[in-house]
């Protein structure tokens, strides 16, 4: 006999039996993918139009890149507030709040006047954003037991799908209509679509949309940690992961440009990189499913910092395409394996809290990196040395996950297939 997964809303009431795995969750993951495809547009317009935005305030490159940093410092604050409302409230109050702000703020970005307004914009873009990834990464867990690291990484994965989609498209209405008009467009049509998307969603959960985490299965990862020690643990190596992956994901559009190579080629390296990050999410989520959110962890790492040492060493046209495409394939697992391990090693109930903190910290990372990489570029007048810095950072997330994998061997409850919960 399957056990319900959640409680009914209103005492009296009996809940429909929602099982894990079934028709219904592939069904429900399948429109959490689309709300995330759509709902991130905002990380990645920034990165095409930062050399057009530089140009029409006459700024540096790093002042423009602080809109990238407070978009991801609104995306990683809003996780964890709209990670507090889904544990206690359920998913979609969080969604509806999250489309608000990005139908506004792209609005409101588009009508900017001065740099420090389109930088603000940002900061809510980001806010905006924030219940497409690590609330909805906790959500999907909820809806699966066997194929949980999959669930989670194919809804991470909306992430990758939209800076799959969306540069060439921001790159066309940039180009077409200019940058302004561009975001009012964007701003009223995801907020539209998101709507329609979270109402279906909201019809396929019934009530079942405010969890009841008393029967939920124990942690199988004993690290021998306490929640917040590891916590801080997670979110060092999510810091130090991040500002390593931020080098190329941020500045390879302007990198592009610098070499000559005109900002159209870097927003399809851009894009290259996005889809082949998709296989990497999905194929990271089947082998967490395996051995593990650790192990997966410890695979993404050592992947992307062999990745960023070839940025080094190549600039021609056709190497940078085959590094970007290199790169998406390798660091495409990382951040939804620390989603994967929060749910191994901690407790239900505190599932989109933990995740939205650890997520929080990888977009500081995210921010910071962008940010620092801009810096060290107008410091140096070459991106030598912020592709330098990444492989530095991610030397010391390998440090940390290293450490993790030696006391999960150690104390690791196992019974079951990977390490799943």
């Amino acid at each position: 006999m399957v056990r319900p997964m959640h409680a009914p809303n209103h005492p009296g009431q009996k809940p429909d039996t929602f099982t894990p795995d079934s028709r219904q969750a592939w069904v429900r993951l399948v429109i959490a993918l689309v709300i995330g495809s759509i709902g991130a547009v905002g990380m990645w317009a920034v990165v095409v139009v930062i050399p057009v935005v530089q140009a029409e305030f006459a700024a540096t490159r790093g002042a423009v890149s602080l809109a990238f940093t407070l978009m991801m410092f609104g995306f990683g604050l809003g996780g964890v507030i709209a990670g507090k409302i889904t544990d206690r409230f359920g998913i979609v109050p969080a969604m509806a709040i999250s489309i608000a702000f990005l139908g506004v703020a792209n609005v409101l970005g588009g009508l900017s006047g001065q740099l420090w307004q389109f930088v603000a914009a940002y900061f809510f873009i980001g806010l905006g954003t924030s219940a497409t990834f690590a609330p909805l990464m906790a959500e999907a867990s909820h809806w699966f037991e066997r194929y949980r690291g999959l669930a989670v990484t194919i809804v991470a994965s909306g992430n990758y799908v939209a800076g799959t989609m969306w540069p060439p498209i921001v790159s066309w209405g940039t180009q077409e209509i200019g940058w302004r008009y561009t975001h009012i467009g964007i701003g009223i049509v995801c907020a539209g679509l998101m709507t329609v998307l979270v109402l279906i969603l909201r019809a396929q959960m019934g009530r079942d949309t405010v969890h009841d985490h008393a029967n939920a299965p124990p942690p199988r990862v004993d690290l021998r940690l306490s929640t917040n020690t590891l916590t801080v643990l997670l979110s060092i190596a999510s810091i130090s992961c991040c500002v390593a992956m931020a080098m190329p994901q941020v500045h390879i559009v302007a990198y592009c440009g610098d070499l000559g190579y005109g900002v159209a080629r870097g927003a399809e390296m851009l894009s290259l990189m996005m889809g082949c990050g998709i296989v990497s999410r999905i194929g990271s989520g089947y082998l967490a499913d395996k051995i593990g959110g650790i192990y997966t962890l410890l695979v993404g790492s050592l992947a992307q910092g062999f990745a960023l040492v070839f940025y080094l060493f190549f600039d021609s046209l056709t190497s940078l395409y085959l590094i970007s495409a290199m790169f998406g394939l390798f660091q495409g697992g990382i951040v939804p394996s620390y989603a994967i391990i929060v749910r191994e090693a901690m407790p239900a109930s505190e599932a989109a809290t933990r995740v939205g903190i650890v997520i929080f910290a990888s977009v500081f990372g995210m921010s910071f990196g962008g940010w620092v990489s801009g810096v060290i570029f107008d410091a140096t007048g070459s991106y030598a040395a912020a592709f330098a810095n990444g492989v530095a950072w991610n030397a010391l997330n390998i440090g940390i996950v290293v450490l993790l994998l030696i006391r999960a061997r150690t104390g690791s409850i196992k019974t079951g297939p990977g390490f799943a919960t």
